[in-house]
């Protein structure tokens, strides 16, 4: 910060030559690895073993959806994250992504193509 800006500051007055200068705080980025899904970010443990023991208690509680807490939306995020540390899953979730992305597209032109 500058001379103004601390002066600014200290006399609560935001403004220079009567424009508002107010600066939207930006949050700092987690370091280490996240799971993004869309705009969504979540911030995932560093240590190896800590991921891969989430991941498998999201997919085996998950295989339990039935029971009233638990439910089946957890198997898929368990691979989403067990995909963080094996190239196994990695490779199947990205093959499915990209056959999602093609029928989605394929969709989209057939829904064209009739209008």
């Amino acid at each position: 910060m500058n001379e103004v800006d601390v002066a600014a500051s200290r006399s609560g007055n935001g403004r220079e030559d009567g424009a508002d200068t107010e600066r939207k705080a930006i949050p700092p980025r987690p370091h280490g690895p996240q799971l993004s899904i869309g705009s969504w970010h979540m911030p995932l443990p560093r240590q190896k073993w800590l991921r891969i023991l989430i991941g498998s208690l999201l997919v085996v509680f998950g295989l339990l959806g039935f029971l009233p807490i638990l439910g089946f939306w957890m198997v898929p995020l368990g691979l989403v994250v067990l995909s963080h540390d094996s190239a196994y899953i990695r490779r199947r979730r990205r093959r499915m992504a990209v056959w999602w992305g093609r029928r989605k597209q394929a969709k989209t032109a057939a829904k064209a193509g009739r209008i």
